[in-house]
């Protein structure tokens, strides 16, 4: 009974991580990357591909071959980043949903296991 009830915890923890992906990765190829997913206003990290530290910008527009914002919603300062030297963009709201997700999912998990381990 153990091993059933504890299979079928780390099964859903598996899929509570699995569909918790918050970040979209791009590719080398520029024209094959679809930016229309960015959302005016909203915030988001940027990672860039030379390893530089990640940047947090409120997302305005996309003008040529730049991704344009500013810093945040308090400080005003333009950041402009060239499409090229993005590897991925995660959006900041989502991720932050996804974190309670699967922290309360893991909650739960743990919660059937004891639960489990009294019951026998």
């Amino acid at each position: 009974m153990r091993a059933s009830v504890l299979i079928k915890s780390s099964l859903l923890t598996s899929l509570f991580v699995i569909s918790s992906c918050a970040t979209t990765k791009y590719s080398e190829d520029i024209s094959q990357n679809n930016y229309s997913n960015l959302k005016t206003g909203k915030i988001y990290i940027v990672e860039k591909k030379d390893g530089s530290p990640k940047e947090k910008i409120l997302f305005k527009n996309i003008v040529g071959d730049n991704i344009v914002g500013t810093k945040g919603k308090k400080d005003s300062t333009e950041v402009t980043i060239p499409k090229s030297a993005v590897a991925s963009v995660k959006d900041r709201s989502t991720a932050r949903v996804t974190g309670g997700a699967v922290v309360i999912g893991a909650a739960a998990v743990a919660a059937i296991v004891i639960s489990s381990n009294r019951a026998d």
